[in-house]
């Protein structure tokens, strides 16, 4: 473990850029949920990089988030559409819809109920195109040169050093403790208007959770087991609130469905992510409680 604030930074972005280049291939052949991986990867290097952002210049560590950002686009776009399809297929199952028993063996039965195999391939056609654009991507000038930068971060990081040279126990505290006050008042403020503002200030809290937690997540190998629980707290509301926002935006996509096809299918399956949405927010309130309790 490294005693400075800008060393130990580096390490844990080193642990990021490492777990991004790992799911490169994975990604490459399709592998399960290795699209997911890599997103996470580059989701958790932006996060870092803004939360410590204060050990680093900030021009060159600026670029090089918004070419991230666009990095996690594109595998978003992909990983979207997979979540989605998982959705429905399960949804499906769930609500009646028989798979087909002639399917091959080895190949993934598709429902029998003609508007549920549509949803269900309309999600495959867009991951699978979503996921040859990434491909192709990877290939790009432009992702070599992310990838030419990220070394370079790590070999000459760009630090600040009259930060970076501080004890990394009271830096990587300070973070966790900014990052905390932010989750912690978005919690509190009450949106304005309605249902839509709310949902939309719901992400607005995952967000932050998720970035307290890869925060404290970094900062673990420096703080110990107190960063440690405070990662799991975090992760917790992020699952909770990651949870209700699949159901939402699957039944966004439902709804477009809905409003051009006269099924009733459709609103089986509506009211089953609705009931999805309401189950994610009853946990809510137990998700949140670390941020009465907690002390940093």
């Amino acid at each position: 473990m490294n005693s400075t604030a800008g060393p130990a930074l580096v390490d844990a972005l080193a642990a990021d850029v490492d777990r991004l280049r790992a799911a490169e291939p994975e990604v490459r052949r399709d592998h399960p949920d290795s699209v997911h991986k890599m997103r996470v990867a580059t989701r958790r290097l932006r996060s870092l990089l803004k939360s410590y952002r204060r050990i680093l210049a900030r021009p060159p560590v600026g670029e090089l988030s918004e070419e991230l950002r666009w990095l996690a686009g594109l595998l978003g776009v992909a990983r979207d559409a997979e979540v989605r399809g998982v959705r429905f297929a399960e949804l499906l199952g769930e609500n009646g819809a028989l798979p087909d028993d002639k399917a091959a063996p080895g190949e993934k039965a598709t429902p029998r109920n003609d508007f549920g195999a549509l949803l269900v391939a309309e999600e495959r056609k867009r991951y699978e195109a979503a996921h040859a654009e990434a491909v192709a991507a990877f290939d790009s000038q432009r992702y070599r040169t992310l990838l030419h930068r990220l070394r370079e971060t790590l070999a000459d990081p760009p630090l600040r050093a009259a930060q970076a040279d501080k004890p990394a126990d009271e830096v990587f505290a300070e973070v966790l403790r900014r990052d905390f006050r932010d989750l912690r008042r978005l919690v509190r403020t009450e949106p304005q208007g309605g249902e839509t503002e709310r949902i939309e200030h719901l992400h607005e809290i995952r967000k932050a959770a998720k970035r307290l937690r890869y925060s404290a997540e970094a900062a673990t190998a420096v703080l110990g087991e107190p960063a440690a629980l405070l990662a799991r707290r975090a992760k917790q509301l992020q699952t909770v609130l990651g949870d209700h926002r699949d159901a939402v935006e699957a039944l966004e996509t439902l709804r477009a469905h809905a409003a051009m096809a006269d099924e009733p299918g459709y609103q089986r399956l509506c009211d089953a992510e609705q009931a999805a949405a309401a189950k994610a927010l009853e946990r809510y309130p137990a998700a949140i409680e670390f941020l009465r309790h907690h002390a940093l």
